[in-house]
């Protein structure tokens, strides 16, 4: 179905292989659209509780294919302008996804490779990875990326690197918020496998009310607005049949009728 994509299903846990490895699994049309496609096929299958993105090869995602950001320097405003939404909308699709992400960096993540590890909720990365927002390097900018790379590690970290284009190693990277763990290589696969285990295990209706909670209440006041919605979430879903099951389940000293 996809032809830059390979998408494997293990109970609960849905991995999408990004399929490129020759080109350093890096960015041409059909990768995005195969990727916002392939995000949204797994968003809509009640099986999968837990998505992770992951990358055939030696790099998680070199960011934008050299041929397609050399075409799109010789096309028109219109042309280039379409391109870019498409992508930001990529992004947006794995960003906004109800369900949890989890970014598998096993090498480079550069520019939109970056971009991607920042829009997942989590992120693992193996010792020997490495990212960068390259895009001044080629005279162009981390536009489309930036905001999610910005809620990952502040605008003040952004000075640096969006300017100077270094080379973040996976430890770096921990340190200002981009990478949440970082393991050797031979045990990325078990981190990743363990974290995505403990997501599946926990109820899905509140995993996206959680994911809401961040995306609507970061960054605001707290005031009293603020409290009254969030009074009223913990009311609502305190009240639904997932949370009354999760409630007797833990009483019962047993596992909710979820992880089945």
């Amino acid at each position: 179905m996809y032809e830059t994509l390979e998408i494997l299903r293990d109970g609960p846990v849905a991995t999408v292989w990004m399929n490129r490895p020759e080109r350093h699994n890096a960015f041409n049309e059909q990768v995005i659209d195969d990727l916002s496609r392939g995000i949204a096929e797994l968003t809509d299958d009640v099986a999968v509780r837990v998505i992770v993105l992951a990358g055939r090869g030696k790099s998680f995602s070199a960011g934008a294919d050299l041929a397609a950001m050399k075409a799109a320097g010789e096309a028109g405003f219109d042309e280039n302008f379409a391109a870019a939404r498409k992508m930001a909308e990529m992004l947006r699709v794995i960003a906004e996804c109800p369900k949890p992400t989890i970014a598998r960096v096993q090498g480079a993540a550069l520019g939109g490779g970056l971009g991607l590890a920042a829009a997942c909720d989590i992120c693992v990365a193996s010792t020997v990875a490495s990212f960068a927002t390259t895009e001044v390097k080629f005279g162009i900018t981390p536009a489309t990326i930036s905001p999610y790379v910005l809620r990952a590690i502040g605008p003040r970290q952004a000075s640096r690197y969006f300017l100077t284009a270094e080379r973040i190693d996976a430890r770096r990277a921990a340190e200002i918020g981009l990478v949440h763990e970082a393991v050797e290589p031979e045990q990325l696969d078990a981190a990743v496998a363990r974290l995505a285990q403990t997501l599946a295990a926990n109820g899905p209706s509140a995993l996206e009310a959680a994911k809401a909670l961040i995306r609507d209440f970061a960054g605001r006041t707290i005031d009293e607005p603020v409290r009254e919605d969030s009074a009223r979430r913990i009311a609502t879903i305190r009240s639904s049949a997932e949370a009354r099951e999760g409630l007797t389940a833990f009483l019962e000293k047993r596992a909710p009728r979820w992880t089945d």
